[in-house]
């Protein structure tokens, strides 16, 4: 969805944007074609094409909208020299509720996911307030059907067969609050929420955004478990900020194209338990020990940067939103059979002693296929030092998760 600025991005309809905007005709095949010298990518940033055109049965802004158009696949990224070229037959064919839509992140995600081409319906649930939200939305001349959900009574219905549900729900961090602060009010919230969706689409995929990430993800597994149907393949705790972040304040260090910069960032989603592996960089650069410090420690801590911010208004929303529909679209293609899909997350995990941890993995039609265990081999000596630092941290965290559970009565 990100391109560099000589891109141009035209639709086969009365519509276009670009460097230079143009009208093209009324069209029943509408077609995407992205030019460039420079490489266009996805929200996962880690694909890219130098031409990619897609070709759908109607128009993504005409009045069909089964049809969609999938840009999303885009194909590693070939040599400048040369010239490639993808005709793709997409369905928008992919339901998504969005838990807690009408808060401070829901709504730009729900924005977001309604952009996506591989979405038919977008279902919104909060407990008040996403009626405007929804009507807003379903305004946009995107193929998704955008429908509403408002209460206890109606969360069910928004889950009915919904492949992803994200649950940003809950109360967002104020200054001087910890994620721990946190606690007490979104665990409830959470377990509240996985419980309707173990009863109601057990084989969604799930992302957790509300926080604290390192503790809510191990409440949903829990839930998950004695309701019967937990997978741990696909619950997923949404760490992708972490990396967001990562990539940005990497390719502003070292000057370098963001689109090409991916850093791995591993552990956990607070503070010294966020480690960004900054040896492994893609592309490979180098970094005095300064700068490894700094740039951890800003990472580390990019939220409480937004949050002081903000002064008192609130918490990273927007880029938070971005990310989790980075993760989101990564998800769809997955499921959608794109065989080349990773993305770091906070998951069920054995590349440790801890049963959870934040690490790359390759996502399929089942979720996690594998997790990719080289990231954490050949670590430099300030990496391997953090990472030992940061697990009785994470080990707590995972601990205070599971004990809530277990001590508060399941749903029937």
């Amino acid at each position: 969805m990100a391109a560099a600025s000589a891109a141009t991005f035209s639709v086969g309809s009365t519509f276009s944007f670009g460097t230079k905007a143009s009208q093209l005709p009324q069209s029943k095949l509408s077609s995407v074609r992205f030019n460039s010298q420079s490489s266009l990518t996805t929200f996962s940033g880690l694909k890219a094409a130098t031409f990619v055109m897609c070709e759908s049965e109607s128009s993504f802004l005409g009045k069909e909208s089964n049809a969609a158009l999938r840009c999303s696949v885009a194909p590693k990224a070939q040599k400048s020299s040369q010239r490639s070229q993808y005709r793709l037959n997409p369905q928008a064919s992919y339901k998504v509720a969005v838990l807690g839509a009408a808060g401070g992140i829901g709504q730009p995600l729900a924005l977001l996911i309604k952009m996506s081409p591989l979405v038919s319906a977008l279902h919104l649930y909060d407990i008040a307030n996403v009626k405007g939200v929804a009507a807003d939305l379903s305004h946009c001349n995107t193929p998704s059907q955008v429908l509403d959900f408002t209460g206890a009574a109606e969360l069910p219905n928004s889950l009915k067969g919904v492949d992803i549900v994200v649950i940003p729900a809950g109360v967002p961090r104020k200054p001087g609050m910890t994620r721990d602060d946190l606690f007490n009010i979104n665990a409830s919230i959470v377990k509240t929420l996985v419980e309707a969706v173990a009863d109601n689409c057990p084989d969604a995929f799930i992302h957790i955004i509300s926080n604290p990430v390192n503790s809510t993800v191990p409440i949903a597994a829990e839930v998950l478990k004695k309701k019967g149907v937990y997978d741990p393949k696909k619950l997923f705790g949404v760490t992708t900020l972490d990396v967001v972040r990562a990539n940005t304040f990497v390719a502003e260090k070292k000057n370098l194209k963001l689109i090409d910069v991916d850093v791995p960032v591993v552990g956990g989603h607070a503070g010294i338990t966020i480690l960004p592996l900054l040896s492994k960089t893609k592309p490979s650069v180098s970094f005095t020990d300064e700068e490894v410090q700094e740039l951890t420690v800003r990472i580390q801590n990019a939220g409480t940067e937004v949050v002081e911010a903000k002064e008192g208004a609130g918490s990273a929303t927007l880029s938070m939103a971005y990310a989790a529909a980075r993760f989101v679209e990564s998800s769809l293609r997955a499921l959608d059979g794109d065989a080349d899909v990773y993305e770091c997350s906070f998951v069920q995990s054995d590349l440790t002693e801890l049963p959870f941890f934040a690490s790359r993995v390759k996502l399929g039609r089942k979720g996690v296929e594998a997790f990719i265990s080289s990231d954490l081999q050949g670590l430099t000596e300030y990496e391997q030092k953090a990472l030992e630092a940061l697990k009785p941290e994470l080990k707590a965290s995972i601990e205070k998760g599971i004990a809530f559970a277990q001590r508060e009565p399941v749903a029937a």
